[in-house]
C-alpha cells in the first residue's frame, strides 16, 4: 500500500486491487462492445440493373459471358426462380421497389422522360427512409427515373447524397428515332443528357465516352460510400444504367465475352458486384450485410444483338408475360440466408421495403403498401410459403393485364407488342415490333413457364375464382381497359417544368 498527496487531501491505493478493477473494466467494454457489434443492424445492399433478361445471369442459364460474382450470391445465399417486377417498364417498376407499392397506386406509369412534370410525391415513403429513421447513412448511385426536377430527386426522398443519371440512358440527342435528324431538331425530342450530384447538374452533356466510364464510376462512388460508412448501419442502393441501350462498355472490359458488346456489359456489371463484395471482406461487413441483385424489368427484344435473353420465358420488357415481369433475384446475408438455397414461392421487388424493414426493426410506411415481408422466404424456414394471395400486372397507363396466384397464371384480353418469332436488330437500331391480341387466358406455371398451352378452358372453375381477385384489384386500383377508375389510388408528385 501506498500513500499519494495532492495538497491536503490523501489517497491510499491497492495497486492489486486497482490492476483487478482495470481487467474488469476492460472486460465490460469488450463484451459492450461485442454485444453493440452484435445487436448492430444489418447493412442493406440492393444493386438494380436496367433491361437484364431471366436468362442474362450465369446461375439461370446465361452462354457466351460469365457472371462470378453476382453468382456467388446464388451459391452464398438464395435464387429466386419466381420473383417478379409488378410493371415492364423503367419508372413504374422502380416505383414499386422504392416504395413497397404497384405504381399504379403511386400514380407513376411508363418511364417519365425529360420533359415529365410528375414524380414520386413526398408523401409516399421510401425504402431509404424507412432505413434513414433507423439512423442509416443512405446513399443512391446510378439511375433514379423517378422524376428529374429537384424536388423529385433521391435527396429529397431519404437518401444523404446522389449521383447519377436522372432517367434512361437513351433519353438523349442520340436516340435512335432521332438519328436522321439534325441536331437542333434532336434536340426538341431529347435534350443534352446531364448527370446530376445530389440535386445538382455537375455535368451537364453526357458524351459516349463517359457513357463508357459510366458502370466504373458508379462503381467508385459506391465503394467510397460504404469506406466511409462502415462504421455504421448503411443503404446502398446501385442502379447500373446498364444493360439498357445504348450499350456501353469500358476498355477493360471490351471485347472480352464471346456474346458480343452486350456479354462485355455484363461482365463489367459483374465486376461492379465483385468490387462491392471486396469492399464489404476488406471491412469485415460480409457478415452482416444483406446484398440482393435484381433487375427491373425483362429484355428489350426488339433490339437484337444488343438485348439479352429471357431464357425459357415468352415475350420481354413491354409485356406482362413471364419474360417482361419475371426477372432473376439472388440475394445473400451470411447466418441469416442459408447458403445455396433456390426459392420456388412467388415474391417480388414491392416485398424489399417491407422485408428491410423487418431485418431493421423499423417502421412500416403510414400509407398502405402491397410488399409483404418474405423473411421467413428468405431464412428458408421450412414450408414457408410466398404470403401473397395474388401478385398483379399492370402495363401502360392503368392497363391490368395479368395476374399470378399460386402456380397459375391469368392473361386478361389486351393488346401486347411481339416479334412474332422475328430477330431483333443489330448494332444498337431497333426493329419494329407487331402488335398481337390475347384472350383469357391460363397457364400452369409449375409446368409451362414458357406459357404455351392455354388450359382455361380444362380449368373454368380457377378461372372464375382468379377473376374474382381481379375485379376486386380493379375496385382498388383501377384498370383502363374497363374503364374501372380505383378508389385507393395515389396522386404522383406533381411539379412546374423548369
Amino acid at each position: 500500500m501506498r500513500d499519494v498527496g495532492f495538497g491536503t487531501v490523501s489517497y491510499v491505493i491497492d495497486f492489486p486491487l486497482m490492476r483487478f478493477l482495470s481487467l474488469l473494466l476492460l472486460a465490460s467494454s469488450l463484451l459492450s462492445f461485442g454485444l453493440l457489434a452484435k445487436e448492430r443492424p444489418p447493412n442493406i445492399i440492393i444493386m438494380f440493373t436496367d433491361d437484364q433478361g431471366y436468362g442474362d445471369l450465369g446461375c439461370y442459364g446465361a452462354k457466351g459471358f460469365k457472371t462470378p460474382h453476382i453468382d456467388s450470391l446464388a451459391k452464398d445465399g438464395m435464387k429466386f426462380t419466381d420473383f417478379y417486377v409488378s410493371s415492364p417498364v423503367c419508372s413504374a417498376s422502380r416505383v414499386s421497389l422504392m416504395t413497397g407499392c404497384y405504381h399504379e397506386r403511386v400514380g407513376i406509369s411508363g418511364a417519365l422522360g425529360p420533359s415529365s412534370t410528375i414524380g414520386i410525391n413526398p408523401e409516399e415513403t421510401t425504402i431509404a427512409e424507412v432505413c434513414k429513421a433507423k439512423g442509416y447513412a443512405t446513399a443512391a448511385v446510378g439511375k433514379w427515373h423517378l422524376g428529374h426536377l429537384p424536388k423529385f430527386l433521391p435527396t429529397n426522398h431519404g437518401f444523404d447524397q446522389y449521383f447519377g443519371l436522372p432517367y434512361a440512358n437513351d433519353m438523349w440527342p442520340f436516340h435512335p428515332s432521332v438519328l436522321h435528324l439534325p441536331m437542333q431538331e434532336r434536340l426538341k425530342k431529347w435534350p443534352k443528357l446531364a448527370l446530376i450530384g445530389g440535386t445538382k447538374i455537375i455535368d451537364p452533356e453526357i458524351t459516349s465516352e463517359e457513357q463508357r466510364q459510366l458502370t466504373s464510376r458508379y462503381t467508385q462512388k459506391a465503394v467510397a460510400f460504404i469506406r466511409r460508412n462502415k462504421k455504421k448501419p448503411f443503404f446502398l442502393y446501385l442502379a447500373h444504367s446498364q444493360p439498357h441501350v445504348p450499350l456501353y462498355v469500358s476498355d477493360k472490359f471490351q471485347g472480352k465475352s464471346r456474346a458480343g458488346v452486350f456479354g462485355d456489359v455484363i461482365e463489367e456489371i459483374d465486376w461492379s458486384m465483385g468490387e462491392i463484395l471486396k469492399a464489404l471482406k476488406t471491412f469485415k461487413l460480409e457478415d452482416n450485410t444483406l446484398v440482393v441483385f435484381t433487375s427491373d424489368n425483362g429484355p428489350w427484344l426488339s433490339y437484337g444483338d444488343h438485348c439479352g435473353t429471357a431464357g425459357p420465358l415468352r415475350e420481354g420488357k413491354g409485356t406482362c408475360w413471364e419474360g417482361g415481369v419475371r426477372v432473376p433475384c439472388v440475394a445473400r446475408w451470411p447466418g441469416t440466408i442459408p447458403a445455396g438455397m433456390v426459392c420456388s414461392e412467388v415474391a417480388g421487388t414491392i416485398d424489399l421495403l417491407p422485408t428491410v424493414a423487418k431485418a431493421i426493426g423499423g417502421k412500416l410506411p403510414k400509407l398502405s403498401i402491397d410488399g409483404k415481408d418474405i423473411t421467413p422466404l428468405l431464412k428458408g424456414k421450412k414450408n414457408a410459403r410466398s404470403p401473397h394471395d395474388a401478385l398483379f400486372f399492370h402495363c401502360k397507363t392503368t392497363e391490368l393485364q395479368a395476374m399470378r396466384s399460386g402456380k397459375w397464371k391469368l392473361i386478361l384480353p389486351h393488346k401486347y407488342r411481339t416479334l412474332n418469332g422475328r430477330e431483333g436488330g443489330k448494332d444498337g437500331i431497333p426493329v419494329k415490333y407487331d402488335w398481337a391480341e390475347s384472350s383469357l387466358e391460363l397457364y400452369d406455371m409449375s409446368k409451362d413457364v414458357g406459357e404455351t398451352k392455354n388450359v382455361a378452358t380444362d380449368h373454368p372453375e380457377v378461372v372464375s375464382e382468379l377473376l374474382e381477385k381481379v375485379r376486386a384489384h380493379r375496385m382498388e386500383l383501377g384498370d383502363r381497359l374497363t374503364k374501372v377508375q380505383g378508389l385507393e389510388r395515389r396522386e404522383p408528385g406533381r411539379a412546374r417544368p423548369r
